[in-house]
């Protein structure tokens, strides 16, 4: 299927020289997932609601300076490599182009939209992402965008002080409620405004009941709901108590499912692969299979590194994050670190992996050896 068939010509376009507020007046009116941003006619760019989060940006500046790149898509490619340049660029939409000239947009939804029906194969349990950050109630709306930013997610669920499930935050939620709080402040109060928004318990912005899932739910009708209510994800709980956070499953597990390879080798996707300077796609592959050949049972299915940009730099090189997943027969193991440029990043990162691989191999070794001292005992 070439993404022609599932793109749209139907898009918010905004020039550069805009405001931002403009920009955050149409997220809240007509809830794109991406604005394309254009200069004089010729493409520019994407701006997304996430990068609105960005709360020392006034209203007034130019929408040049928010504006990121995205994958450009040509209108032959198949929904496969869309699938994987959308999660590698870490967006939501990315500008479909024919012979050089826009021509459209394409997004998850429209993407998840045309694949429906095939995804009755999968269950939540086959993709979903384990270990996910939550946030308590009375944590200030300051600390949620903090958490949101640091971790570059959309979506925290929200947790009692029993540290059961009561609610989720999403970058959508901040956005739209300092929007509605500003507007009714007039343009002298604003900053004053804006510091007392920071420290709302998130209580106060959360969305709640969450919506979740369970393992067993087939991931057509995981997404099904996620459409149905415009909802970027959904918390992963045990079928027998929806309070307890288990994972998360979102619409970027669900393409980076479907952009699974069949090959030989191991399929490494990397979102934000813009920033792997130095290091190369191969590299990290060849890196990887290291640390999974020297556990023998464990047969890595998929392997998702994710690098995130910090603000701080040394040198001009800038503090990155880097997290690897892998998504194996033997469960989900994973590891993260920081450094200055992507190879030192990915390097505290694959070495946090490894340990957590030794660990889980040591973990079982005993599991085995109580088996046998049981099945010894039970002979005597």
């Amino acid at each position: 299927m070439d993404i022609a068939d599932i793109a749209t010509t139907d898009y918010i376009e905004l020039d550069a020289e805009s405001n931002v507020g403009k920009a955050r007046s149409i997220f809240e009116e007509e809830n794109p997932k991406g604005i394309i941003v254009t200069r004089a006619g010729d493409y520019e760019g994407v701006i997304t609601q996430k990068q609105l989060l960005r709360s020392h940006i006034e209203d007034h500046t130019k929408v040049d300076t928010l504006t990121k790149s995205a994958p450009r898509v040509d209108r032959t490619d198949n929904v496969r490599d869309v699938a994987r340049a959308l999660v590698e660029g870490g967006t939501k939409v990315a500008p479909v182009f024919e012979s050089g000239t826009l021509w459209g947009v394409v997004d998850q939804d429209l993407i998840l939209e045309a694949v429906l029906e095939n995804l009755d194969t999968l269950t939540v349990e086959q993709i979903y992402t384990e270990n996910v950050v939550s946030i308590a109630e009375d944590a200030t709306l300051g600390q949620a965008i903090n958490r949101l930013r640091e971790h570059g997610v959309s979506r925290l669920p929200v947790v009692d002080d029993d540290g059961f499930l009561t609610g989720v935050v999403t970058t959508q939620d901040v956005v739209e409620f300092a929007t509605r709080s500003v507007e009714k402040t007039t343009r002298g109060d604003r900053s004053g405004e804006g510091d007392r928004l920071l420290d709302l318990p998130v209580y106060d912005v959360m969305s709640s009941p969450a919506i979740t899932t369970n393992l067993d739910e087939s991931v057509r009708d995981a997404v099904e709901r996620m459409l149905d209510n415009d909802y970027s994800g959904l918390v992963v709980t045990p079928k027998d108590d929806d309070r307890v956070v288990g994972g998360v499953i979102t619409k970027t597990d669900v393409l980076r499912a479907l952009s699974y390879t069949e090959e030989d080798v191991m399929d490494v996707q990397i979102t934000n692969v813009n920033l792997l300077d130095t290091l190369s796609r191969e590299s990290i592959r060849s890196s990887i299979a290291e640390i999974s050949d020297k556990y023998q049972k464990m047969q890595v299915r998929h392997a998702h590194v994710r690098f995130h940009e910090h603000k701080e730099k040394l040198r001009g090189t800038p503090l990155l994050q880097c997290k690897i997943r892998l998504r194996t027969n033997r469960g989900q193991v994973a590891g993260s670190g920081e450094g200055y440029g992507a190879e030192q990043a990915f390097s505290v990162a694959r070495d946090k992996l490894e340990r957590n691989v030794l660990e889980m191999k040591g973990v079982e070794s005993d599991r085995e050896y109580e088996g046998q001292l049981l099945r010894k005992l039970g002979e005597l």
